[in-house]
């Protein structure tokens, strides 16, 4: 499936983890305390989602336009 940026940021926060989950692909990830950065690459741009490890719960979600965090 590909979807634009802006229509990716017109979905409900539930939608726009389904589909990173359903579509993206890693390209990054980091560990930080007891967070982990997970980096996806989805159509021409990129999520960050972050994970509480310990309470094993989506602490935060970020798109970055065009080719994201990583400018590839």
């Amino acid at each position: 499936m590909s979807i634009s940026y802006y229509d990716f940021n017109n979905l409900s926060k539930e939608s726009q983890i389904e589909l990173v989950m359903a579509e993206g692909k890693i390209i990054d990830e980091t560990i930080k305390n007891n967070l982990r950065f997970v980096v996806y690459e989805l159509s021409s741009f990129s999520v960050e989602i972050v994970y509480n490890i310990d309470s094993n719960k989506i602490a935060g979600l970020s798109a970055f336009p065009g080719n994201g965090v990583h400018g590839k």
